[in-house]
């Protein structure tokens, strides 16, 4: 009897264990379940957000802007109408391909917008070359036009039958861009009086004067080819009438010129003096003002002039 009730006593407590252990494990089950569920459920309820990669579209968007400021920069520097034209708008050209392909690539990487943005960089500091160089020719053309204006003067009062004539002489800037060209200076124009003896005599008296000599330099450079250079001498009385031989030459080039006499020089490298002479030819040179341009083929190199009293 003792026996059986203490094997009933030990049953009854094994189920009593079995019960506790089972609810012992769905207690721990709960209890990091619901653990679980707040640290899922943490990032929303604390108000926090989950960080994404840094996209690249903005980069890319402000290159694009800066390239399109790039490309109003070159339309500016374009609109000089220098002799670097050509390049600006081969420049300008590239700047629009490398918008369209920046365009064209979607989510770029950081090393592609790496890569945009050194050329971008290149492209600024060929810009900045580029309008140093351009402001350059503007301020060389200036001196220059104001050169030539002052040259030309003489020759837009000349008669209308030569006003074709001063349209198509060419413009100093070629001489000026040409290093092996030879350059003339002391221009100069003297009046002389020949006496019976043979002696001459500078004068300023148009009676007196027999001939005109005109002088100038054929200034050295070692760039230029020896031998012999030909200058043409134009020489006009009050009337803007060509004076001399008035023949008219022309270049080849559809240039032409109406010149007096011609002078020539054989050219050793080195300067030198050069002079001709305008003989009156029975024609009295009259009181007034003579005007004498200097042309080394169709371009004006130098003016003078002279008043006879």
């Amino acid at each position: 009897m003792i026996n059986h009730e203490k094997n009933y006593k030990d049953s009854w407590i094994k189920a009593l264990f079995a019960i506790i252990f089972i609810f012992g494990i769905g207690a721990t089950y709960l209890i990091f379940s619901d653990e679980t569920n707040e640290i899922i459920d943490m990032p929303k309820s604390a108000g926090l957000e989950i960080i994404e990669p840094v996209s690249e579209s903005m980069d890319q968007e402000n290159i694009l802007d800066s390239l399109n400021n790039l490309k109003l920069a070159y339309d500016v520097a374009i609109y000089e109408k220098t002799a670097l034209s050509e390049e600006l708008e081969l420049e300008r050209k590239n700047i629009e391909n490398l918008m369209e392909i920046i365009k064209a690539s979607k989510n770029p990487s950081a090393e592609q917008i790496k890569i945009y943005r050194k050329q971008l960089s290149d492209l600024k500091i060929s810009l900045d070359e580029k309008v140093k160089e351009v402001k350059k020719l503007k301020s060389q053309n200036k001196n220059l036009l104001t050169e030539i204006e002052s040259q030309n003067v003489v020759m837009y009062k000349q008669k209308a039958e030569n006003d074709t004539l001063i349209s198509k002489q060419k413009k100093l800037e070629s001489t000026l861009k040409d290093a092996a060209k030879l350059s003339l200076s002391n221009f100069k124009v003297t009046a002389i009086n020949e006496k019976s003896s043979g002696k001459e005599q500078e004068t300023t008296k148009a009676k007196n004067t027999k001939k005109l000599k005109i002088s100038f330099s054929v200034n050295g450079n070692s760039a230029s080819k020896n031998g012999k250079k030909v200058y043409y001498i134009q020489v006009l009385d009050q009337k803007n009438t060509v004076l001399g031989e008035n023949k008219l030459i022309e270049f080849g080039n559809d240039k032409a010129l109406v010149y007096s006499f011609l002078v020539a020089c054989d050219y050793q490298g080195k300067s030198a003096n050069v002079y001709g002479v305008l003989n009156d030819d029975l024609n009295k040179f009259k009181k007034g003002t003579y005007f004498v341009n200097f042309f080394d083929k169709q371009e004006i190199m130098g003016s003078s002039s002279i008043t006879l009293e």
